[in-house]
């Protein structure tokens, strides 16, 4: 009787081990079959040189080096553009800006989208993910005159997204109100909400212009507009008082919004596109970061900007999700000190350089225009590294097309290739060809740099004010970024054949035609 009790306690054991192991092997197969969930943390005018792996000073940025550390820091890759609505329609989109004429949005215009193109939350979700945009939107949103009373459309829904809390524009700009699932948070319907940038609106808040003294940061002509918070912006605006946001608070807002958002959607795939109003002016950080770094409110923001990349990597890690999420961390364009708004960032500077080695800024089509901190993550998938690949945003939307398998379409997605290889650090090359767009267009190849020439080299007086070379000129530049990363001597002369070649691969992206 005993020994037949062992036999079969025996067997019991053996049953579970063989069923545990069992159980191992399809957890394992699940989790190999499982898409990743997708993060694009999209920061605002965050220069090359900003972050500790690419030699910043003055400020400490250990969450970002972190992420560095564990996955791939990318030296040669490139926002689409030199200015933040530009790049963002083309990381949606696949498309270059110039295609659609898209510039720099005021906070009433528009939705710059075609509702009819297909975009990247439209790709993912058509292979099952949910998608959310945490942060700023700065595309436009409604039609030629926007009901901030009531549901604004189009908006982030109807181009694919399925969760979006956003900043309309931008913190220089009115209205200075969030808005979740295109509807104005916590607005008070007897307060409604009234924007306008061509007039003051009767009644509305008061001017930096006629009221300088209720100022906390002084600032250009271009803002001196409606004051909220202490900050004077561009446009004037009315009511809403109750939905006003308070500039100090915003990484904490949308650091809420994001645990939130991540937190309902851990069971499921999901794409979240978390776009920072950091380190954009007005900069205000919040009190716990102020003097955190060496560079007064520039630094500072910064620090802040590495805490709320700390925040998403931690909410991540309490679902028990971040081995299975693509984390790709980038910025909108290169680095500018003095974008209207008095915070003595050129003054503070010291010895940090925003665009590391190489000249340029916003707005500018030198290198550090769209030359950009850029970094990729993904737990027991991503070999960590450096990779010298030449890389642009627009390819993004093809590369994860690439990721889950799916095949896009002729007209969608036009200027993206895939290079899913490189960006997974799987190859060291990326493009043949990038092009970079400003008020003037540029074009790599391998190290060589071409800037096309412009009929018309006047600077315009509000980019003359920013104190920026945009490098606009009347004859062909050519430079060997390998031995000339300052871009300040031109070999168009030495090597007229690399010139006519690169001329005409410009030209042949500037009249391609893309149209459905």
């Amino acid at each position: 009787m005993i020994k037949s009790n062992f036999t079969t306690q025996k067997v019991l054991i053996v049953a579970f081990i063989f069923f545990l192991g069992f159980q191992n092997i399809r957890a394992q197969s699940n989790n190999q079959d499982q898409k990743p969930n997708i993060v694009l943390i999209y920061i605002d005018d965050l220069g090359y040189g900003d972050i500790g792996v690419n030699g910043a000073k003055g400020v400490k940025t250990p969450n970002i080096d972190q992420l560095a550390n564990n996955g791939i820091n990318f030296t040669d890759a490139h926002s689409s553009a030199a200015t933040c609505t530009p790049s963002r329609y083309s990381i949606l989109t696949g498309s270059y800006a110039f295609r659609n004429k898209a510039e720099i949005l005021e906070g009433d215009a528009p939705l710059i989208i075609d509702t009819e193109t297909k975009t990247l939350p439209d790709m993912l979700k058509s292979a099952g993910y949910y998608t959310g945009i945490v942060g700023k939107w700065h595309l436009g949103l409604g039609r030629a005159k926007v009901n901030w009373n009531g549901r604004v459309s189009p908006g982030p829904a109807e181009v694919g997204f399925d969760y979006s809390f956003l900043i309309p524009a931008t913190g220089d700009r009115v209205p200075t109100v969030f808005l979740e699932n295109q509807r104005v948070f916590n607005l008070n319907p007897s307060d409604s909400l009234l924007v306008d940038y061509k007039k003051p609106i009767p009644g509305g808040y008061p001017s930096g212009r006629n009221h300088p003294e209720l100022l906390k940061q002084h600032t250009d002509n271009y803002h001196l507009s409606s004051i909220t918070n202490g900050i004077s912006r561009i446009g004037f605006m009315k009511g809403a008082k109750e939905a006003l946001w308070v500039d100090e608070d915003i990484p904490f807002v949308l650091d809420a919004k994001v645990e939130e958002f991540i937190k309902e959607k851990s069971d499921n795939p999901f794409f979240l596109f978390y776009s920072f109003h950091d380190i954009h002016q007005p900069r205000t950080p919040n009190i716990q970061f102020v003097e955190s770094s060496e560079m007064g409110p520039r630094g500072d923001v910064i620090a802040q900007m590495d805490w709320s990349v700390g925040k998403v990597i931690e909410h991540l890690e309490k679902e028990n999700i971040l081995n299975n999420t693509l984390i790709i961390f980038t910025s909108d364009n290169g680095p500018i000190l003095d974008d209207g708004y008095l915070d003595y960032a050129k003054e503070l500077v010291g010895n940090h350089t925003p665009g590391g080695k190489f000249k340029g800024t916003k707005y500018s089509i030198f290198e550090a225009g769209t030359r950009v901190p850029t970094i990729v993550s993904w737990d027991d998938q991503i070999e960590p590294g450096t990779s010298e690949a030449l890389l642009s945003q627009v390819d993004l939307y093809a590369s994860l097309a690439n990721l889950l398998n799916i095949s896009l379409k002729t007209e969608d997605a036009p200027d993206s290739e895939d290079h899913l290889s490189a960006w997974m650090g799987k190859k060291s090359i990326g493009r043949k060809y990038l092009l970079e767009e400003a008020y003037a267009y540029g074009l790599r190849m391998e190290n060589w740099k071409y800037i096309h020439p412009k009929e018309d080299i006047t600077i315009p007086g509000w980019l003359q004010n920013k104190q920026i070379d945009p490098g606009f000129f009347e004859e062909p530049q050519l430079f060997d970024l390998s031995n000339d990363p300052l871009e300040s001597k031109n070999l168009a002369e030495n090597h007229p054949d690399i010139v006519e070649k690169m001329k005409n691969e410009l030209l042949k992206i500037l009249n391609k035609n893309v149209s459905k």
